[in-house]
């Protein structure tokens, strides 16, 4: 494998902008698009608040890790994961072992706008869907940072966020070349 070829994963809190910040660098860097939630639901044909309603939190965190395990290719894919995939135990030792991951990151308030946008999310269908975010964020936050390279996403045009997140892709997927190399 080449570091050309080696994977991006996306990772962070919900709103930080894991989709729209990785369909402009897939596209700069010539790799396929995958949003991790919305291949889950294209492939159990149902939404992700159905499989939370249907089937339960520990179900979906199952399919999430099928997915990163075998739902995608090994080579130039950029995924975007879920907010909450790289939370749970072992995904982001079986995410680095895969590729580069970067974590987005954006303050609180920030989140805070742009998910009150969107509360069609499974984990904010609560009475205080912002005091979950809240709370959520809390106990996320230290994971987020240990995860890979962080970019901030607030305040930031598109194209500043794509091109650090493409220089940090480029920097570690020649670390992750040498790595697999000589281990």
């Amino acid at each position: 494998m080449n570091p050309p070829d080696v994977n991006l994963y996306l990772v962070g809190f919900m709103g930080t902008g894991k989709t729209t910040v990785g369909r402009a660098v897939a596209h700069k860097i010539g790799f396929h698009l995958l949003d991790s939630d919305h291949e889950i639901e294209r492939l159990q044909k149902k939404t992700i608040a159905d499989i939370f309603a249907q089937d339960g939190e520990p179900a979906f965190r199952d399919m999430e890790r099928e997915f990163i395990l075998h739902g995608h290719p090994a080579e130039r894919t950029l995924i975007a994961c879920g907010g909450g995939l790289v939370v749970q135990p072992g995904m982001l030792a079986l995410l680095k072992a895969r590729g580069v991951v970067v974590c987005l990151h954006a303050s609180i308030e920030t989140i805070l706008t742009r998910t009150a946008r969107h509360r069609t999310r499974p984990l904010l269908d609560v009475a205080n869907p912002d005091e979950r975010v809240r709370t959520l964020y809390a106990q996320r936050e230290p994971i987020y940072r240990q995860s890979g390279t962080l970019i901030l996403t607030d305040g930031r045009p598109l194209n500043d966020i794509a091109s650090h997140v493409m220089r940090a892709w480029r920097r570690d997927a020649t670390d992750f070349v040498r790595a697999k190399q000589t281990g």
